[in-house]
């Protein structure tokens, strides 16, 4: 038998209560406010205490540029490459410059290296579309303490480094494990508690167990990434019966929308820990889920969706038109599928401020592991929700078109830019 020295008995003793606290004010502070759907302003006071900083560390980088005649931030970028504002012949005329000895009124109108010149305007023209702009990060001209979010930012003074190095270590000791413990709490408590009340025979009390039980822990994994949403016009929430379309931005989206609201989601079987997330959830709630073969085939799908859509006893559907990821700047086309079953649609618009953390998901470059990691050691997750009014389809218009008018009235609301893209 092992017996503990004083000391060891006191630090362990100091661990209990620390931890015994810890839970405490998780319990009270995180856990039953998102049960009962409350908040006590932590959050809005976190924010506006974090604009105060970025603020002064905004103007304190404009003064030390300033100061020492540095360009702080770079004119003339669109997102990917830098342009400056001159015309193709000054262009020409100055790389013949710097690389002929010979007097530009003798040089010939066309030379054989101009060819390398408009190969490298013609690529710059394919990387830097309308389209593909949308699938690269925003770009910041302030600095939010994360990242160097413009390249020309560089050291300005010693108390800004040490505030960044102050904010690393809150995110990534104080911050991170929190989130990383609510997100298992809110995970944990999902499947555990669709569980039991799949268990239970349908009816009212399945189904109001059932609604309580996604929100509380769709609420849960919301205070996991701190998000922050304010949601306008309540009174337009999707109805059962009917369709939920919105803009996609990044998977979090549908905890976005579930922390507010009851759906029936839409997606793939997975395998792995989703998979165990979907088979629990389908117990308690009738989403649809459909098979990797299902996937391809259209009208398989349309009859699914349709025949949940007729009975005005279930669930809206949620769904994201878009079908990828765009980068908080637009509304790319949406896919007319959802479109084409004659359902009520409830559109809504989703926009993030980027300034506490960006929450577009490339995934070209980041997996979904090392995309949650960005979000939870971000400062927040700060958005906007706005309910539309919901939208049928006219008779003399087809799915195509309603889908447009849906995706404009989206793209207005949320001050995104309305991105009209032929794929033919």
């Amino acid at each position: 038998m092992f017996l503990l020295l004083p000391f060891d008995s006191l630090i362990v003793n100091l661990l209990g209560i620390s931890l015994t606290v810890l839970f405490t004010l998780l319990l009270v502070f995180i856990i039953v406010p998102a049960i009962f759907g409350v908040s006590f302003g932590i959050r809005k006071l976190y924010m506006k205490t974090l604009l105060k900083i970025f603020a002064w560390a905004t103007l304190r980088m404009e003064r030390g540029a300033k100061e020492r005649n540095h360009q702080l931030y770079k004119p003339y970028t669109n997102g990917i490459i830098a342009k400056d504002p001159t015309s193709l012949e000054e262009e020409i005329k100055e790389i013949r410059r710097s690389g002929s000895s010979k007097a530009l009124d003798k040089t010939p109108e066309f030379e054989l290296s101009d060819i390398f010149y408009f190969c490298r305007k013609g690529m710059e023209t394919i990387m830097d579309d309308e389209v593909t702009k949308r699938f690269s990060a925003e770009e910041l001209e302030s600095w939010n303490l994360l990242s160097r979010t413009n390249y020309n930012f560089q050291y300005i003074s010693l108390r800004l480094t040490i505030l960044w190095g102050l904010g690393v270590l809150i995110r990534y000791c104080f911050l991170l494990p929190l989130r990383i413990a609510l997100a298992f709490t809110g995970i944990g408590l999902l499947v555990v508690g669709t569980t039991m009340v799949g268990y239970l025979p349908n009816g009212r009390f399945k189904e109001f167990l059932s609604k309580h039980v996604h929100l509380m822990c769709y609420r849960i994994c919301v205070r996991a990434l701190t998000a922050i949403i304010t949601y306008h016009n309540r009174k337009n929430r999707p109805r059962n019966g009917g369709i939920c379309v919105a803009n996609h931005t990044s998977p979090i989206d549908v905890i976005i929308l579930a922390s507010d609201g009851y759906y029936a989601m839409v997606g793939q079987v997975h395998g792995g820990l989703m998979g165990v997330i979907q088979r629990a959830m389908v117990k308690a709630c009738p989403h649809v889920w459909f098979e990797r073969s299902e996937v391809k085939d259209r009208h398989l799908v349309a009859k699914r969706l349709t025949e949940h859509v007729k009975d005005k006893s279930k669930l809206p559907i949620l769904i994201f038109p878009e079908g990828t990821c765009i980068n908080n700047t637009s509304v790319m086309m949406f896919k007319k599928g959802s479109f084409e079953i004659g359902a009520t649609v409830y559109p809504v618009a989703i926009k993030y401020d980027p300034q506490f953390g960006d929450a577009f998901w490339n995934s070209s470059k980041y997996g979904m592991v090392t995309y949650l990691l960005r979000m939870m050691t971000s400062w927040a997750i700060v958005c906007s929700v706005w309910y539309l009014p919901p939208m049928t389809r006219e008779k003399d218009e087809d799915a195509v078109q309603f889908a447009n008018r849906v995706k404009s009235a989206i793209a207005r609301q949320g001050g995104l830019v309305d991105l009209l893209w032929d794929v033919d």
